[in-house]
């Protein structure tokens, strides 16, 4: 049937949720629990080794950073939709994460600098119903002008350091 393959195939978001302690091999867990989600999905291989980086680095951030009562969790979320990975990060602290450019002998500070560079999008809201806040990244094509609007509509605001492409997703 000529025209059927050039208009992309439905919007369809499947979605995983988990809640991890905040310790510092949360993030490997974190990266374990998105190849065992994309694992199934058809494309979910162009996804995985850029999501995993990310979410690597975004539950890192969470560990090492958020401020609030100890024993608190750190909840991950993934949902993918027209072949965009969404990889969402929730944590207590309502600091929001900054961008930092440290010098080249340091040996941390680099995670949301290799957040901002390689995602589709990025950007921190506040929690729904409660404290802290949600860092997210998007992994796959960028959008077009006027892209997907948020999850959240209303709630997303660009990271500080916000380069203008943080509030496109």
């Amino acid at each position: 049937m000529p025209g059927t393959l050039d208009r992309p195939s439905p919007a369809v978001t499947v979605d995983f949720a988990a809640w991890l302690p905040r310790h510092r091999r949360s993030a490997g867990a974190a990266r374990r629990l998105l190849r065992t989600f994309l694992g199934p999905l058809d494309g979910g291989e162009q996804l995985l080794e850029l999501g995993e980086l990310l979410a690597g680095e975004l539950v890192a951030n969470a560990v090492e950073h958020a401020r609030g009562p100890s024993g608190r969790l750190v909840e991950v979320r993934y949902a993918v939709t027209a072949g965009r990975l969404r990889i969402e990060v929730h944590d207590a602290g309502n600091e929001l994460p900054e961008v930092r450019e440290p010098a080249p002998e340091e040996e941390s500070g680099r995670g949301l600098w290799l957040v901002r560079e390689l995602s589709a999008a990025w950007g921190c809201c506040p929690r729904a119903g409660g404290a802290g806040k949600c860092v997210w990244a998007v992994v796959g094509p960028v959008a077009p002008t006027g892209g997907e609007p948020p999850a959240r509509p209303g709630t997303d605001v660009p990271a500080q350091g916000a380069t203008g492409r943080e509030a496109a997703a």
